[in-house]
């Protein structure tokens, strides 16, 4: 088992960007999935910026994946998509079917990312016939759910588990950040930039219920697999995918290498440094804003 750090959720500044994927240079994770997966509107790295990054991980021994666009919504975006895909340097992770055709229909092997949907092995048969080498179940799967798939999963196709950060819930073509500074999304000023983990939501009652961000809604809380290793081995999951936040993500890669590797205590703090409360409701085939176990 080995860890990821998947692609970027937020819109970070260029400097910020830059000096993450810097650090994460000397992180334990395997592989470093980049791009733009969130709003096309997001471009204070471009594509060749992603692609010099790209090179530059890729020279410090990571295995580099380029995340696609979840939502579609123009031309220019399609035309984005035409682009990662014809690059052929990188693996590419499809995060909407239209990647995957134009993926299978180059002939080269890819990543389904988690928003693919997929619930069933008969879903993943395609997949593996159209391609891909590694997938991502749906962010609710549950345990048993996962379970009962992975028995009658294609030969020689990997299962990574998203096993931290916010969980991505949903996508919309409404801006719901530029809604609450009543912009319009065409022009939204970016405030994205000025919420570098999200912008949470909260009940009338002031419980935390959703994080917005952008086109994007995600959960309030933090989703963190790091109590389940011991099942997540016996699923014989191939990689556990870490989500980027913007303070003390090494403490995070960290914390889970070391629990892989059995060091007693790895995960003492977790939550003191987390942006949102703990929760793995989901696994357990719970409500998602549960949480099932005791935090670290």
């Amino acid at each position: 088992m080995n860890l990821s750090l998947g692609p970027l959720l937020y819109y970070w500044s260029h400097d910020d960007t830059l000096a993450f994927y810097e650090e994460a240079k000397r992180w334990p994770v395997a592989r470093v999935y980049l791009g733009e997966s969130v709003c096309s509107r997001r471009h204070l790295l471009r594509l060749p910026d992603w692609l010099d990054l790209a090179e530059q991980l890729a020279a410090a021994g990571k295995e580099v994946v380029l995340s696609t666009q979840t939502l579609i919504e123009s031309e220019s975006d399609l035309k984005m998509l035409r682009r990662i895909v014809s690059d052929g340097r990188f693996l590419v992770e499809a995060n909407e079917w239209g990647a995957v055709r134009l993926l299978s229909d180059a002939g080269v092997p890819f990543v389904a990312g988690p928003t693919l949907n997929v619930y069933n092995h008969e879903t993943l048969d395609v997949l593996a016939g159209l391609g891909a080498k590694r997938w991502l179940p749906p962010v609710e799967m549950s345990c048993v759910d996962l379970t009962a798939l992975l028995e009658h999963a294609p030969a020689g196709i990997e299962t990574e588990v998203f096993a931290y950060g916010r969980l991505p819930l949903a996508y919309s073509a409404r801006c719901f950040t530029a809604r609450h500074y009543n912009l319009p999304k065409d022009d939204c000023q970016f405030r994205c930039l000025d919420h570098p983990d999200g912008l949470a939501l909260a009940t009338r009652e002031g419980e935390p219920f959703l994080t917005l961000n952008g086109i994007q809604t995600q959960s309030a809380g933090v989703y963190t697999l790091l109590g389940e290793l011991p099942a997540l081995r016996k699923l014989d999951i191939a990689s556990l995918r870490l989500s980027p936040q913007s303070r003390h993500m090494g403490r995070v890669v960290e914390a889970f290498q070391a629990t892989i590797m059995g060091e007693a205590g790895a995960a003492d703090g977790l939550q003191r440094i987390m942006p949102g409360p703990p929760v793995d409701g989901y696994w357990h085939g719970r409500a998602g804003l549960e949480r099932s176990s005791e935090p670290a």
